[in-house]
């Protein structure tokens, strides 16, 4: 059944993304309608990546959208923090903190006004190649060191998002930790602090080993952070993700516990 529907989908000449999104966008809706009663006692710390960056698909909040999720929670009487207390703590039902993951531009140009609006702290984890440039997309579409600079000079926390955005599910350990050494060397070189907080790439169940887990704290990693709640890989610091399709009644529910055993689907074919 599964590989007629992997058949079916090539001959209608749909991408490998335009099945994901249409699978995620039918299970957020889907889940949505499912109360799932919560006895939920810590904060929640949101993972957002673009606002307002179309080409980075199901990951990009348009900005009148982040506007309003920022807005409801209020209206719903949650507070914000910033993802360290949580961390640290464990937080309050109540309490929720902001991320962002890829250190894209719309963070500065499109969120950042509206967090400052609100007084609301935030963090952003940086792709150590992707925020040096390398490659002319990264030019035109992450924060440059600069960049990050500058917010971390307004208050902003900036973590490591590794070095390359591998999948660390896949590394052995030479290659796992090369990610690790060069991510905090390069943000040392320059920012001039070494991180001791990061966000696993992909984040989910899968992409997160013992193996990578252990070397990132020989490292100097102490705060490690998954796209993930009840799924999250073991010791990490849960996150929920936020997507573009996550209107009022999906970002309600995702606030009950809606999505918390969710995992964002990959389908390869």
């Amino acid at each position: 059944m599964i590989q007629a529907l992997k058949r079916l989908a090539r001959s209608a000449g749909l991408e490998r993304r335009h099945v994901e999104a249409a699978r995620m966008f039918s299970e957020r809706q889907a889940l949505a309608l499912a109360p799932r009663p919560s006895a939920r006692t810590r904060g929640r710390i949101l993972c957002y990546h673009s606002v307002g960056q179309p080409e980075f698909g199901v990951n990009d909040v348009p900005p009148a959208r982040f506007r309003r999720h920022i807005e409801l929670a209020l209206e719903l009487g949650y507070s914000f923090v910033s993802p360290a207390e949580i961390a640290r703590t464990g937080g309050t039902a109540r309490q929720l903190a902001v991320t962002f993951d890829d250190a894209l531009k719309s963070v500065a140009a499109e969120a950042d006004p509206i967090l400052r609006a609100y007084n609301i702290p935030y963090t952003v984890f940086a792709v150590a190649e992707w925020s040096d440039h390398v490659h002319d997309w990264q030019k035109q579409q992450v924060l440059s060191w600069d960049d990050l600079g500058r917010l971390m000079e307004q208050g902003v926390e900036i973590g490591s998002h590794s070095a390359t955005h591998r999948d660390f599910g896949e590394l052995d350990e030479a290659r796992a930790r090369r990610e690790f050494e060069v991510s905090r060397a390069t943000m040392k070189a320059r920012l001039g602090v070494t991180p001791d907080v990061m966000a696993i790439p992909f984040g989910q169940s899968r992409n997160w080993t013992p193996l990578a887990d252990r070397i990132a704290r020989e490292i100097g990693f102490t705060t490690i952070y998954a796209q993930a709640e009840d799924t999250r890989p073991p010791n990490t610091i849960p996150r929920t993700f936020i997507t573009r399709f996550d209107d009022d009644r999906i970002f309600r529910a995702l606030l009950r516990g809606a999505y918390d055993r969710w995992e964002e689907w990959t389908w390869v074919y």
